[in-house]
């Protein structure tokens, strides 16, 4: 496109999805126009930046599509059911024929589709699903450019997280046939630019373009990528005679957040999924991913964005609360806990500034030495390391059996550890002002558990951890009100 074209104003559906989530920083991060919408506006809080607008609707709902509408040159269609309820084949033909003839009647130049990779015979309710909502988008005049896709490698991709989910959950693997179903899985990262590279394309006139990666691959082969990058040893055993309703039935029992959609995710999977026709890939300007570099970019990716949050209730709220064990979200175990202080930041992070090392750490010190103790048994580094200063910090000190890995000085320690445990493990502590005077002190402990070891270790630990974590946190809390008292800096609350 160039650059003195005025740019197109876009309108992206899904964008609380993993495509449309990762679509809309893309889209933001080139300076386009976009207004997102979303059933609820709410959820795109914090996660839409200051130039793009959000409007309520549903494609469900033909009198409230007219506004979100408007103005719009190019509308990213990102709507599935996914299976969610039985008749999510017809809520899916309505949806979309309410989204194209809002279309036509707003003047949109074309919409975006996201489809699915799949001979026309022989498909899946699911996969058939999916083609037939681009064919009724299509019916609507507006011009789509359909992108058929196969697995996405990529967090929140809800076939993804099933197989990191049976991965994770499960060190031997009755399996199905469909474990060797060919498939060209594609990493988030290149549909994504796919997407963007749409908006290059002149107008005009619709076009279905299949999309992959570069390797043809077996579920199976992503179940061992994916087993063989987080460190764990996995078997599959293949059974033929396990039947697509017994599948479903297993999975739900295996990994119960898919049992809702286990069947029909289930008939997907037995579907080939290889691009025939590779007009987007002569098209594209880079080579896609293979199986290895796109596993290796979603675990980096969702590395990378654990790393950036700050935990509050709003972040929290993203995970599923557990019966027993905290919070998960994604492969992640979760315990959080806050204070309100009447006091200014500053002096609520003090204390934190200074723990560890000769400062000790303010509750069940001996609990800390005693883990160290066997830390070193096992072979670790222990408690006996200290810290380089008593009253600074910066990335990448040593702290303990911790490494300082985030540090902002009054607002946030994220400390990674070195001690021996079935996954990765990190202390977190969040100060933030208050309305109206004082501080909040969050205190998150966050653990990626590596197979059932993992997570065996983290629920049997749970109990010892919730004591220590709240107690740590109650010290925190009378050091800093303490100290700020003394030093006559008490902020009312």
């Amino acid at each position: 496109m160039n650059v003195t074209e005025p740019r197109p104003k876009i309108l992206l559906t899904g964008a609380t999805g993993c495509i449309g989530g990762r679509l809309l920083a893309a889209l933001e991060a080139r300076g386009y126009p976009v207004r997102c919408m979303a059933r609820r506006p709410e959820a795109l809080a914090g996660r839409a930046g200051a130039r793009t607008s959000v409007v309520r609707g549903d494609c469900l709902d033909p009198a409230s599509l007219p506004d979100a509408l408007v103005g719009i040159d190019t509308a990213y269609y990102l709507v599935h059911s996914m299976g969610g309820t039985a008749d999510f084949e017809a809520q899916d033909r309505a949806a979309a024929r309410n989204f194209g003839a809002a279309a036509r009647t707003a003047g949109v130049g074309r919409i975006v589709y996201v489809g699915g990779l799949g001979a026309s015979s022989g498909l899946s309710r699911h996969l058939r699903s999916r083609q037939e909502t681009g064919e009724v988008l299509r019916e609507s005049g507006v011009p789509v450019i359909e992108l058929r896709s196969g697995i996405v490698l990529g967090a929140g991709s809800l076939s993804f997280e099933l197989i990191r989910a049976l991965v994770e959950r499960l060190p031997v693997m009755i399996c199905p046939s469909w474990v060797r179903t060919p498939t060209q899985p594609i990493a988030l990262a290149d549909l994504v630019a796919y997407l963007v590279a749409v908006l290059d394309r002149p107008g005009g006139e619709s076009r279905v373009f299949e999309v992959g990666g570069a390797d043809v691959v077996s579920y199976g082969r992503i179940m061992h990528e994916y087993a063989r990058q987080r460190g764990l040893r996995r078997w599959l055993i293949p059974v033929p005679l396990l039947t697509p309703h017994l599948s479903s039935l297993w999975l739900g029992l295996t990994t119960p957040v898919y049992a809702r959609v286990g069947r029909e995710l289930v008939d997907g999977l037995r579907t080939a999924t290889v691009v025939s026709d590779a007009a987007a890939l002569a098209a594209s300007p880079g080579r896609p991913l293979g199986l290895r570099q796109a596993v290796a970019r979603a675990i980096e990716e969702e590395d990378a964005g654990f790393a950036s949050i700050s935990w509050s209730e709003d972040a929290l709220s993203a995970g599923t609360a557990l019966r027993w064990g905290g919070a998960r979200i994604s492969t992640r175990l979760i315990h959080s806990c806050a204070v309100d202080l009447p006091v200014a930041p500053a002096a609520a992070f003090a204390p934190i500034r200074r723990i560890g090392g000769a400062s000790g750490w303010y509750y069940g010190d001996w609990l800390w030495r005693l883990r160290g103790l066997v830390d070193l048994l096992l072979g670790g580094v222990g408690m006996h390391r200290g810290r380089r200063d008593r009253e600074h910090l910066a990335e990448g000190d040593v702290l303990d059996c911790w490494r300082v890995e985030a540090y902002e000085p009054d607002v946030r320690l994220r400390l990674a550890a070195e001690m021996k445990v079935p996954g990765r493990a990190w202390l977190q502590f969040d100060v933030a002002p208050r309305d109206g005077g004082g501080s909040t002190v969050r205190q998150t402990a966050v653990f990626d558990a590596a197979g059932l070891l993992g997570r065996c270790y983290w629920h049997a630990l749970y109990p010892i951890h919730v004591v220590l974590f709240r107690g740590l946190l109650r010290s925190i809390a009378r050091r800093a009100v303490r100290e700020a008292s003394s030093d006559g800096v008490r902020t009312p609350a």
